[in-house]
């Protein structure tokens, strides 16, 4: 029994652009999405006024930073931060080739969520290209732990995230999310998910040079009597959690390829996914490359184990 899967690469099919705030620099920036060709996989432009500087491809071994974001690029050069959750908008609707612009070293927050993403690619609409798409499939267990957190991949048939959190705060405490993920679950459950803070940790942040963008318009707060100051509350009863989901699958869009597995982590973060998704890549007997055999429409499919395209680190 094969899985239901995409069986072609997408792009989107038009530019799209938007505009809005970085959270930890405060500045405006503005980004747009346009159409790439097959193979080309996710590809940062940083632009200067109408100069165009550094590309910074999608992929964890690009990974130059992991505190309070995931950064692509050189922190004290060139770099592009707050990638987690564009990506995980673009793994989460199923887009394999986009080129992305950007004018500032931070993609912008919006809400906190990656609704502000999704929207846009639905304006943009979605085109699927002649070319088969591939994926990491995991063979064999994978684990990494730092003192009670951990991470690890598993051999799954389809692609699923078990994400739990355990914090102190009355406010949280501990929370599961465990899905299988395709586009509606993604719209439905994840989506809309924003990053949360104390207001403890703000003058903190502040005087470290982070979250100068952030508010209550962008994040979840939860204040010093432990209760969501927020107006409008929760989205979701659990949306802490759905956030760090999220932020997970942001992360983990930065193999190159979707993923068939499970991916389970225990009080993880930007750090601990990106150092799992390191050691899946690294050990080759772990994972293999593969793509849909030829199939009748709405069957499941049959895997086919294939070459690695050479944009991707599979070899790290």
């Amino acid at each position: 029994m094969g899985i239901v899967l995409h069986d072609y690469q997408t792009t989107v099919k038009t530019r799209v652009s938007l505009t809005g705030t970085g959270v930890h620099s405060g500045k405006e920036v503005s980004v747009s999405f346009m159409p790439a060709d097959a193979d080309t996989g996710i590809v940062f432009q940083l632009f200067n006024g109408a100069e165009q500087g550094r590309e910074f491809r999608a992929l964890v071994s690009e990974v130059g930073a992991t505190d309070l974001c995931t950064m692509l690029g050189d922190p004290a050069g060139e770099h592009i931060a707050t990638v987690e959750h564009i990506m995980a908008a673009l793994f989460g609707l199923g887009i394999d080739n986009v080129a992305i612009e950007i004018d500032g070293s931070e993609v912008p927050i919006f809400d906190g969520s990656a609704m502000a993403f999704v929207e846009a690619i639905d304006q943009a609409g979605v085109e699927t290209l002649s070319v088969k798409r591939r994926y990491i499939r995991v063979i064999k267990p994978v684990r990494i732990e730092n003192g009670a957190s951990w991470a690890e991949f598993k051999p799954y048939d389809g692609t699923r995230f078990e994400i739990e959190i355990d914090f102190e705060s009355p406010a949280i405490g501990r929370q599961l999310f465990a899905s299988d993920l395709n586009a509606d679950i993604f719209r439905r459950d994840l989506a809309r998910a924003r990053t949360f803070g104390f207001m403890k940790d703000v003058e903190r942040l502040w005087a470290a040079g982070y979250a100068l963008g952030s508010s209550l318009e962008n994040s979840l707060v939860i204040g010093d009597d432990n209760r969501v100051i927020n107006m409008g509350g929760l989205r979701y009863p659990n949306e802490f959690v759905r956030h760090k989901t999220l932020d997970a699958m942001g992360d983990l869009a930065l193999a190159g390829a979707r993923f068939i597995g499970c991916f389970r982590s225990y009080r993880g973060g930007h750090r601990m996914n990106a150092a799992a998704l390191r050691r899946l890549l690294s050990d080759r007997t772990a994972f293999e490359i593969v793509e849909t055999t030829r199939r009748e429409r709405g069957r499941s499919a049959e895997m086919n184990a294939v070459n690695a395209p050479l944009y991707a680190p599979w070899m790290i």
